[in-house]
């Protein structure tokens, strides 16, 4: 399998891995053949990369850091949770869950569980959601991001636990913020924005309010919009003011939305998304963001790219020691034309190679 983009899709093409819809359920499964009007909705549904069997990569198997299982409960729990706020918030009613705390830690256990279980050393992603899913997929990621940078950080376990609910809960005051500003296509106006900005708060004050949040989770809903140099909100704080755990769901938070499409644009690469984390001088921790790096993967796996000889290749290892000179195997040369025997090439062997382009096989 490999990833391709969806507007390059033909009519016949299999899907590799299921898309899945709002509610984390399964729109189109693995193995269904497309046909011209499915492809059409994915691209209204701003479904912009999928991944498909092909016969040239039909070896290679791309595994998610969490099982499908996980990932569509997990997903479940936190649509279901902010539904409910969502709706209570429209009729202007309060609403308690005193199960809270104990769903969100069961979540967590749960892609704990498979993170540790799980042998791949580099974490990849591979859930594929519509763009309405966004707020709800978010949060889990926001919380499998975080739960690996805890566990490179030597974090012990119920120490991750309370950082999880809080990376799984990190976006809960969004559900205060009018859903015409959430997806708002354009640039929010300053009276907007400031709204926007609240939820930081919002989703301190929900969180604060159950007695099985842990008060340090409640603040990784409260400080990760802060940044180390002040400019962050909604406190402005600086430095050793901002909570560990703070740091470590906003760096998770500005990864994913930015690997992440959106309604005004479409998802960066992995290493795109990590330059401009390290270019943001100043508002993370260096240490942190190096380890976050040594973490994930640069080039996913399936990934097209191309080569400064022209050439088109899909990534199918990644070398632990150099991230960023993955294993790819060669598919077109460099006029376009598929080569009859595709072969291998190690970046980190052949220094004349370098990957100039990522881009999808048509």
């Amino acid at each position: 399998m490999h990833m391709t983009s969806t507007d390059a899709l033909q009519p016949g093409a299999k899907l590799a891995k299921p898309i899945y819809s709002s509610n984390g359920s399964v729109l189109l499964a693995a193995g269904k053949e497309l046909s011209q009007s499915m492809i059409q909705r994915l691209l209204d549904l701003n479904v912009t990369q999928v991944y498909i069997d092909d016969p040239r990569t039909s070896d290679l198997i791309i595994e998610d850091a969490i099982s499908e299982p996980t990932r569509s409960r997990a997903v479940k729990v936190v649509y279901e949770t902010f539904s409910q706020m969502i709706e209570s918030r429209k009729w202007m009613r309060s609403i308690a869950n005193p199960r809270l705390g104990r769903e969100f830690r069961g979540v967590f256990e749960d892609i704990l569980y498979d993170l540790q279980s799980k042998k791949q050393v580099m974490l990849q992603l591979t859930g594929i959601y519509t763009t309405d899913n966004y707020l709800y997929s978010h949060s889990v990621n926001v919380g499998i991001y975080s739960a690996a940078l805890g566990m490179a950080l030597g974090l012990k376990r119920d120490a991750l636990i309370d950082l999880g609910i809080g990376a799984l809960l990190h976006d809960i005051g969004k559900t205060m913020v009018p859903m015409e500003i959430l997806m708002k296509p354009g640039k929010l106006t300053d009276e907007e924005y400031a709204l926007m900005k609240q939820h930081a708060f919002w989703g301190y004050e929900i969180l604060k309010e159950h007695d099985d949040i842990p008060l340090i989770s409640a603040h990784c809903a409260l400080q990760h919009h802060e940044r180390l140099d002040g400019s962050g909100y909604p406190r402005s704080l600086q430095g050793d003011g901002i909570h560990l755990y703070g740091q470590i769901v906003g760096i998770a938070d500005v990864y994913d939305a930015l690997t992440s499409n959106r309604v005004y644009r479409k998802a960066y690469l992995p290493h795109e998304a990590l330059e401009i984390l390290f270019a943001s001088t100043g508002q993370f921790d260096g240490d942190l963001i190096r380890k976050f790096r040594d973490n994930v993967a640069l080039y996913p796996l399936g990934l097209t790219v191309t080569l400064n000889s022209g050439e088109t290749a899909v990534v199918v290892d990644i070398n632990t020691k150099y991230p960023h000179r993955p294993i790819l195997r060669v598919l077109k040369d460099a006029e376009g034309r598929d080569l009859q025997h595709p072969h291998e090439v190690d970046l980190s062997q052949d220094l004349t190679l370098m990957i100039t382009d990522c881009e999808e096989i048509l």
